[in-house]
């Protein structure tokens, strides 16, 4: 099996390294990490991951829901939320963008291991059924 690459998008350098540590002992790889959108813009570009882990809140500028309306519209990843604003208004403009999982900090191993897990068979489920079957073009 190929290594898993995640892109970790958070504006805190402790809690990108939690991630980072996190994802590391649970066998994924860290594709790379972004403290803003312009960065993770860039990442989504140059290093094209797996799937994202988003936090909502990156100080100023665009926020992690505007970063996954991109991805959402141009990359068709998946991506979970890794935040603290649980609020019905956040929740209503993030679930808008398709997250496949929306973590609320503070958050263990186990939390990322079954969000990821799911977003990504989903995403491979999703990505099968919308290719023909080989029968049905021959």
């Amino acid at each position: 099996m190929s290594e898993i690459r995640i892109l970790v998008v958070e504006d805190d350098p402790l809690i990108a390294a939690d991630i980072e540590q996190c994802l590391n002992n649970i066998d994924f790889h860290v594709s790379g990490v972004a403290y803003d959108a312009e960065e993770a813009q860039a990442q989504l570009q140059s290093n094209t991951p797996d799937a994202v882990i988003l936090d909502v809140n990156l100080g100023e500028g665009k926020d992690g829901i505007d970063i996954a309306t991109v991805i959402h519209q141009q990359y068709h990843l998946p991506f979970i939320y890794l935040t603290s604003y649980a609020d019905r208004s956040t929740i209503d403009r993030a679930k808008k963008t398709f997250p496949s999982g929306y973590v609320v900090k503070p958050f263990d191993e186990k939390d990322l291991l079954t969000s990821l897990e799911i977003a990504l068979y989903n995403h491979a489920q999703r990505h099968t059924a919308s290719q023909p079957q080989l029968s049905a073009v021959l």
